[in-house]
């Protein structure tokens, strides 16, 4: 009897247990279906950066077509996997400022995650720090700011300090027994960090301090003083800068305070002799973005310095530095614009709502056209500006005139549309592009730095009236270069006869509208001359005649989306 009862009791607990099973079983099942992922786009990675017809024709225009192959495979590189998880992971991984050893010395050493140090190696390696200033090959400037519009896709932070090295060649000729120990070791391909004797490395960077508390871009108001030693030529400093960037760099540019008036100063963190010079790094900037970038606060308390260029000159010995990083504030706008649109078309090709990709919606066509303008019209003015910088450096008068004022034009205009494109491009991704993990936001927060580095708008507004008030070369230099598309939209020609009368009655309330309108003429103008029909029809309308709205996706029916999206996007459109 026993085991005719038992026997149910225990078919009915197998039953049981197998009924739990195949629940779970089921449950898992489900569970698995409601989180297949369908309709998100694949890893834009890899992609060509360089792929970008505005980019490559002006390369060509601009003299430096012989760059063409070498910023391809820069392209690819700067698109691939690994390139763009060093711009994820050096962000991610901010440097970390160590004022004193386990001992207690005194070291101020930066640490970087090592994926900065990869970027950095390839951006001095494919000659976008001071190389060009070593290369006489005509364009050459024009290869590195191409270069730098490519390679910029992978990340943005560490181009400081390569501009920075840049720029700093042409204000160390100031003095030449300082140029021919340092220029050599500035203008190398060799990547060679850590703080050593700088004659003794095979490559050096340079970074800059000239702004302090109390005074800001109003740099004639600094508070360091610079007191003469006994020997010719070397200072002693001391004071407090606010920001200076990039303080792993081997050598500073430094304004400060001389017997005869503001000076500049070149400052080496360790001596000829082996000792560390006083640079005491009291803190990093916590930023709001450029965040794998150090930039920080030292004080100077007894360090030693050299003089570039004559007592007293200071402003117009670093005003050459100012110069050529202002042109890269363009350039990295630009760049910082093709990426989020190449993020935004990627995005919208292989997205899909309401029935249809959202590439082939009409609206989201009408906002990246829109944004394709805003991009090819910045990154032909940035090789523009390249282009009048190296000729100017080889000697032409003419472009030495025009990128004096058109290099301060682009700063103000172009850096002003960055935030507000990359905030639209960020919003095509919608909440996707609202997470750190798609590099919209870090981009997002990168693009407001460029308007402020270098003289934020006012100062630059205020710069190009300065410039047509004392050199009255500048206008017509600008003004020559405007005609060379007389005749060819009468909307451009309305605008440049506008711009003309308006320079009559500048004044400094006025600075920033007459300098907007310089940037849209001189955009407007290089469109008109090398761009499809369909994109500078399309600018000139919106930009010069007025049919538009106030944001971005807002072109007149009359615009050839297809065409524009079809030269614009990676792939077509």
């Amino acid at each position: 009897m026993t085991s005719t009862v038992a026997q149910p009791q225990q078919d009915a607990t197998t039953q049981s247990v197998t009924a739990q099973a195949v629940t779970a079983q089921t449950v898992t099942a489900r569970a698995a279906t409601t989180h297949t992922v369908t309709n998100q786009p694949p890893p834009l990675t890899p992609y060509d950066a360089s792929e970008d017809a505005a980019l490559l024709e002006g390369l060509r225009r601009e003299g430096a077509g012989w760059a063409e192959a070498d910023l391809r495979r820069l392209g690819l590189r700067a698109g691939s996997e690994q390139a763009q998880e060093w711009g994820d992971l050096a962000n991610r991984h901010e440097p970390v400022l160590r004022t004193h050893d386990r001992y207690g010395h005194r070291v101020d050493e930066v640490d970087f995650h090592p994926a900065w140090h990869h970027l950095m190696e390839v951006a001095v390696t494919e000659g976008l720090a001071g190389a060009p200033w070593a290369d006489d090959r005509p364009g050459a400037h024009v290869a590195r700011t191409a270069g730098g519009l490519v390679w910029g896709h992978a990340e943005a932070g560490h181009g400081c300090p390569t501009s920075m090295t840049y720029a700093a060649v042409p204000a160390l000729r100031r003095t030449p027994e300082l140029a021919e120990v340092y220029e050599p070791l500035l203008t190398s391909r060799e990547y060679d960090p850590g703080l050593r004797i700088p004659a003794d490395k095979r490559g050096l960077l340079a970074g800059m301090g000239m702004t302090e508390k109390q005074g800001g871009s109003d740099v004639r108001t600094n508070t360091t003083t610079a007191t003469p030693t006994a020997e010719p030529g070397v200072y002693t400093l001391r004071g407090h800068k606010w920001f200076t960037s990039a303080p792993m760099c081997d050598v500073f540019l430094v304004l400060a305070q001389a017997p005869e008036g503001l000076s500049c100063f070149l400052v080496p963190r360790v001596l000829p002799d082996g000792t560390r010079n006083a640079f005491r790094i009291q803190r990093l900037k916590e930023k709001l973005g450029n965040r794998s970038n150090a930039s920080s606060e030292p004080e100077f308390d007894g360090t030693v310095a050299w003089l570039v260029g004559p007592e007293g000159q200071g402003v117009k010995t670093i005003i050459e530095m100012v110069n050529c990083t202002r042109l890269d504030c363009v350039m990295a706008s630009a760049t910082l614009m093709r990426k989020t649109l190449v993020e935004a078309g990627h995005h919208a090709r292989h997205r899909g709502a309401f029935g249809a990709r959202l590439l082939d919606q009409p609206l989201m066509r009408n906002v990246l056209a829109d944004l394709a303008l805003e991009s090819e019209a910045a990154t032909t003015l940035t090789l523009r500006l390249a282009g009048a910088a190296d000729r100017a450096v080889r000697g032409d008068a003419g472009e030495r005139a025009l990128r004096r004022i058109a290099t301060a034009v682009g700063k103000y205009w172009v850096t002003k549309r960055g935030p507000a494109f990359t905030a639209e491009a960020l919003e095509c991704l919608g909440g996707n592009g609202y997470v750190e993990e798609s590099g919209m936001p870090r981009h997002y927060r990168e693009a407001p730095l460029l308007s402020i580095w270098e003289g934020s708008g006012n100062v630059n507004a205020l710069d190009v009236l300065r410039a047509l008030g004392r050199e009255p070369a500048v206008a017509e230099a600008l003004f020559d270069e405007l005609d060379l598309a007389r005749g060819a939209d009468a909307r451009l020609d309305a605008a440049v006869t506008r711009l003309k009368d308006g320079l009559a009655e500048a004044s400094p309330v006025g600075a920033r509208r007459l300098v907007e309108h310089m940037a849209l003429a001189l955009q407007a103008s290089l469109l008109v001359r090398f761009a499809p029909p369909a994109v500078a029809d399309a600018f000139c309308a919106t930009r010069l005649g007025g049919d538009w709205g106030h944001s971005f996706g807002t072109l007149p029916d009359s615009a050839d989306l297809d065409a524009i999206l079809e030269r614009a996007l990676p792939g077509g459109g």
